[in-house]
């Protein structure tokens, strides 16, 4: 099935879901169809098929190209089927590639034209330290908004029920763009937004307080956006959890730097804040 006409006035027309059959996307399906339905929008499921993945007594048989084959079949096959009733393959593409799982992500999420991905952090056991390394690479190398959430084997994510929603802004030159998403987003579900910006507690003082409101008033006029404001002074990770936890958000929206090294391609408050928001996070 051919890519649908992106609409004009919709901001997210193609979610893209990456799949790999586990627990942890079943847990996410509830969340994707909520998502989808919020902002009009037809999902892609995606399958990268890790071709590498045999045992000695494969290649003991048979050759690389032809288990390379047989992987790709029961790949395909799988794909078809998972999450048939939740997702039909009459309203909902599905790919299948092969390869590095990131990699091929970023390229479908580029060549597809995707406007938000939506995945688990899949860090497994170890999910209070470090994200799963395919969610790291891709918030690191995409340029389209990523969804996530706690590791969802454990945790099953909330289904954007309420629309409270919480935007993090911190002044940089990102901010008007940021901000500009979040509300246009929230606007379109009907969500109610408030931003939260947040002082360092060793440069506050009644001064810095005020040039910051005063530089908020600033962007939100120039974003034409009118809502609830509010300043916090300490650790941002521990104001925007808490701020989270106090008005029971179902969303956070934080800002996101690429970066070009293999490793930490976001920053550390980037993941902290994912690996330990109480609510799904949308990183732009």
């Amino acid at each position: 099935m051919a890519p649908s006409r992106r609409t004009a006035n919709s901001m997210i027309d193609r979610i893209l879901f990456p799949v790999d059959f586990s627990p942890s996307c079943s847990s996410m399906a509830p969340l994707v169809q909520r998502a989808a339905i919020l902002f009009r929008s037809s999902v892609t499921l995606l399958h990268v098929c890790d071709l590498t993945s045999h045992n000695g007594f494969e290649l003991y048989v048979r050759s690389p190209q032809e288990i390379a084959e047989t992987h790709l079949c029961v790949a395909q096959d799988e794909l078809e089927s998972f999450l048939a009733r939740e997702f039909p393959q009459a309203t909902s593409r599905r790919i299948l590639r092969s390869g590095d799982a990131a990699a091929e992500i970023a390229d479908v999420a580029r060549t597809e034209d995707i406007d938000l991905i939506v995945m688990p952090t899949h860090a497994g056991q170890f999910r209070r330290l470090i994200l799963g390394s395919t969610t790291a690479k891709v918030l690191g190398q995409v340029h389209c908004p990523v969804l996530t959430t706690k590791h969802a084997e454990a945790i099953v994510p909330g289904p954007l029920g309420h629309r409270v929603w919480i935007c993090a802004v911190s002044l940089t030159c990102d901010s008007e763009r940021i901000l500009a998403f979040a509300s246009q987003a929230a606007a379109t579900v009907g969500a109610k937004l408030s931003i939260i910006h947040v002082i360092d507690a060793h440069e506050t003082s009644e001064a810095v307080e005020k040039s910051a409101r005063r530089r908020m008033e600033s962007l939100f006029e120039k974003v034409g956006w009118e809502g609830e404001l509010k300043i916090a002074v300490g650790s941002r990770k521990q104001a925007l959890l808490e701020a989270a936890l106090t008005c029971d958000a179902d969303l956070i929206v934080i800002g996101r730097t690429l970066r070009s090294g293999p490793f930490d391609q976001i920053p550390r408050l980037s993941y902290e804040l994912i690996r330990d928001s109480p609510c799904p996070v949308v990183s732009v």
